[in-house]
């Protein structure tokens, strides 16, 4: 990867240095980390990259070209697919979800019931609408919140991981027997809402998801190695992901784990399927900070980026106010949700340094990104461990980040 002088872009190079060393003797010299890779850049350009740790348990180099499963940060990318389709004017955010899935159309919410005892009548609301599901406020749920009987149902039908097991239409048919958490546009509660939304764009484009990424947002952007599936040739490159083990090392995932990922997926995961390089996903971001263009090509435009990227929480509330759930890809206090991001409402709530309007997510496997425009700072950082909640290291990479910034925009 290229780099860029980060003097000239308003960064202390010795300060940044300290992130290599940071990681490498907390992390990966402590083995809570297997390996990483971290690309800093600014209006585009990377200032930073290094990396460190093993591509394979048999002690295989980390290499550059490395291939992470980057879960969840598969979200944004689905949103933004989904955007482009909006400025189409083939569906609006306010239009109901059963208008192009009518499966969804008779969901209602939870009303009591499930496990061994048949779910009661589910009590009907106001329609689930597409904002609904770029927020989150759906009703929709994951199996792996394991906190109610909704949860329960879903882990039975295995809607968190249903990339062998069902396709598009087999995941709608078992979504649409199970309630909502709640009437939607009532709470939030991360959930499978992106993979429902990654459906609605195959079903408005007649295209495959992976197939309508790599036409309209791939392609144009020369991600030449994301994909849902992983290209035979290109196996060697895929890194070893682990499990946490409190008070151990991390534990290997099965060696049939890389075959989910080689072999032909049937449904493409909107919400979480992707695998791709950490080249790759800085290019996306770069894209963002570049309010939706990159290098010629215009993937969404600056005003439907702005709307993405706005609080979309009742009230212009925080995730501490309204989340119904648990999870670990931001924190609650002074972080509000857009149309698939968070974003920072309260600097000084997020006890962290950060701009106004910085936006981010991350993934099962402790990747993360942010996009901050006030300074026109990007980061991505790749590794593969999961959960994603283990241990701070977004917030020590934010940290290390903004304390090298010797020159603000702001």
């Amino acid at each position: 990867m290229k780099i860029t002088d980060p003097a000239e872009l308003g960064f202390d190079p010795a300060r940044l240095g300290r992130i290599d060393d940071f990681l490498q003797t907390q992390y990966i010299d402590t083995g809570r980390l297997k390996n990483f890779q971290v690309v800093v850049a600014r209006d585009g350009a990377p200032v930073h990259y290094s990396q460190g740790g093993v591509l394979k348990d048999n002690g295989a180099p980390m290499r550059e070209d490395a291939l992470f499963r980057i879960a969840s940060m598969t979200k944004p990318i689905t949103s933004i697919a989904f955007m482009q389709l909006v400025e189409q004017c083939k569906v609006a955010l306010d239009d109901p979800v059963a208008r192009v899935l009518p499966e969804l159309k008779a969901l209602g919410a939870y009303a009591g019931g499930g496990g061994a005892v048949p779910f009661a009548p589910a009590r009907r609301g106001a329609p689930m609408r597409f904002v609904d599901l770029m927020t989150h406020m759906s009703g929709l749920t994951y199996g792996f919140q394991n906190r109610t009987s909704v949860d329960a149902a879903y882990r039975e039908a295995k809607l968190d991981l249903a990339r062998d097991n069902l396709d598009s239409d087999g995941y709608l048919e078992k979504l649409a027997g199970i309630p909502l958490e709640f009437e939607p546009g009532t709470g939030w509660n991360y959930s499978v809402s992106t993979d429902v939304l990654g459906i609605a764009v195959e079903r408005l484009s007649g295209m495959k998801l992976g197939e309508y990424f790599a036409e309209h947002i791939f392609g144009p952007l020369g991600m030449v190695d994301t994909a849902f599936d992983v290209d035979p040739a290109k196996a060697d490159r895929l890194v070893d992901a682990y499990a946490y083990r409190p008070g151990g090392t991390p534990k290997l995932l099965a060696d049939g784990f890389n075959v989910q990922v080689e072999d032909k997926a049937r449904f493409h995961s909107g919400g979480g399927g992707l695998v791709g390089t950490i080249a790759d996903y800085h290019r996306f971001c770069a894209m963002l900070v570049n309010k939706g263009e990159l290098d010629g090509a215009r993937i969404v435009a600056p005003k439907t980026l702005a709307l993405m990227t706005a609080n979309q929480l009742p009230g212009g509330a925080d995730l501490a106010q309204v989340s119904k759930s648990l999870f670990s890809e931001a924190n609650n206090a002074g972080t509000g949700f857009g149309l698939g991001f968070a974003m920072v409402i309260d600097p000084a709530k997020t006890l962290m340094p950060a701009s106004m309007g910085e936006y981010y997510w991350g993934g099962a496997y402790s990747t993360a990104f942010f996009v901050d425009p006030v300074e026109r700072i990007t980061m991505v950082f790749m590794t593969q461990l999961y959960p994603s909640s283990t241990y701070p290291v977004r917030r020590q990479l934010k940290t290390l980040i903004y304390s090298a910034v010797a020159d603000s925009y702001a």
